[in-house]
């Protein structure tokens, strides 16, 4: 409802100004306004359609890849959540590996895939790359059933944020592998919801653009995930060695 109420309100303004440049041309005894003044009234007509054209695709886009996250509750009660899951990733042009197996199933640059995987009814998937896909939120509740996955990479994800990971907690009996490099979303607050995947035996958090301080970031995750190794590259290494000797100087003022 909010997109009409703005809609409606900037042609009022719109009406507005119309009536404040007509005004005085519809008098005799008054003179035009000048050129410059004609022109800025038509850029402001012009920028609020344009601001409303920019704001209605950016609304189309995000409903397009909710529609692509939508929970596959149908394919799930026909083949079973582990061919919905596999299915789901191939929409996405996501790629996975079924536990046991050795080949992969990916999508192509078109989209297509084989639909062998069909065949592999009840058999969990072992490792998920999902990299440089739409994933978000809402996708995950596709994957939530998958208690054998160890392998998860959602490099340069644009819609993976902090609540993503906060999610992940369903699999914290499982995952062994996380991959959230490159991901332009996720924040410093975000990395702590990480601390219930006790079973991660390697993190890659490198080139994250919202990190302000990554080398104490690296340090904590360290300390919160001891048996994890941490992987942070595209970083300055200098900014860690600060981190260190903050955490080192406040432990000696204790």
């Amino acid at each position: 409802m909010a997109v009409p109420f703005i809609a409606i309100r900037r042609c009022c303004q719109r009406s507005t100004l119309l009536m404040v440049a007509r005004r005085p041309w519809s008098s005799s005894s008054v003179s035009s306004p000048p050129l410059h003044t004609r022109f800025l009234l038509f850029l402001t007509q012009r920028f609020y359609d344009v601001e409303m054209l920019l704001s209605w695709r950016s609304q189309q886009r995000r409903n397009a890849i909710q529609r692509r996250n939508a929970y596959f509750g149908y394919t799930q009660g026909l083949y079973g959540a582990d061919i919905a899951a596999a299915y789901y990733i191939l929409s996405l042009r996501g790629g996975f590996r079924y536990a046991g197996q050795s080949d992969w199933f990916r999508a192509d640059r078109r989209g297509k895939f084989n639909w062998d995987f069909l065949t592999h009814k009840d058999t969990p998937l072992e490792e998920v790359n999902m990299s440089y896909t739409v994933i978000n939120y809402s996708g995950l509740g596709n994957l939530k059933g998958q208690k054998s996955l160890r392998t998860l990479s959602v490099q340069g994800c644009p819609e993976v944020d902090d609540w993503f990971l906060a999610r992940l907690h369903v699999f914290q009996d499982s995952l062994e592998e996380l991959d959230i490099s490159h991901c332009p979303h996720i924040t410093t607050g975000g990395l702590s919801a990480l601390k219930n995947l006790k079973g991660l035996r390697r993190l890659d958090v490198s080139s994250l653009p919202r990190i302000s301080s990554p080398g104490l970031v690296v340090i904590l995750l360290e300390e919160m995930l001891p048996h994890c190794q941490i992987i942070a590259t595209g970083y300055d290494h200098s900014l860690r060695q600060e981190g260190g000797e903050e955490i080192e100087e406040q432990g000696q003022r204790r």
